[in-house]
């Protein structure tokens, strides 16, 4: 009789390469939570930055700082995470951005002549924690509360 050449991989050795695959999905992804998260504070970084230099042209033309971000004339372009301003009424005082926020973290944002400190606040990985990030006047940008860690 002939003897069949019979190629191919066995039911046990495709579940070993699924178990190393899924094993090795289970150990990267936490890194990658990480980088997600870390560049979703990187946009809170670059729109706190955008609002300090909107910030210091209104104080050229008036003297004072505002709370207003509609007289300030500032929107971060495109779909943001983080929400952004001061206390107050959302669409004037601070603009809600996608992820969830601890809106009473903006109270720690004012506005008056002579300084400001604005503020960006999400719960950028689900946890319930806020991540808090502000910048005033003097342009010192701080992580108030972190939720990276």
């Amino acid at each position: 009789m002939n003897k069949l050449c019979e190629r191919g991989f066995t039911l046990i050795e495709l579940m070993i390469v699924v178990a190393i695959i899924a094993f090795l999905a289970l150990i990267a992804m936490p890194k990658y939570l990480n980088f997600v998260a870390r560049a979703k504070r990187a946009e809170a970084q670059i729109n706190l930055a955008s609002l300090y230099a909107a910030e210091k042209a209104y104080w050229v033309e008036n003297n004072a700082y505002t709370n207003d971000l509609k007289e300030l004339g500032w929107r971060p372009e495109g779909k943001i995470h983080y929400t952004y301003g001061f206390g107050g009424s959302e669409g004037t005082n601070y603009l809600k951005g996608a992820l969830e926020a601890d809106l009473g973290a903006l109270g720690q944002a004012k506005a008056d002549k002579n300084s400001f400190v604005a503020i960006a606040v999400a719960d950028i990985d689900g946890d319930g924690k806020s991540d808090v990030l502000a910048i005033d006047n003097e342009k010192d940008l701080k992580v108030v509360q972190d939720d990276l860690k």
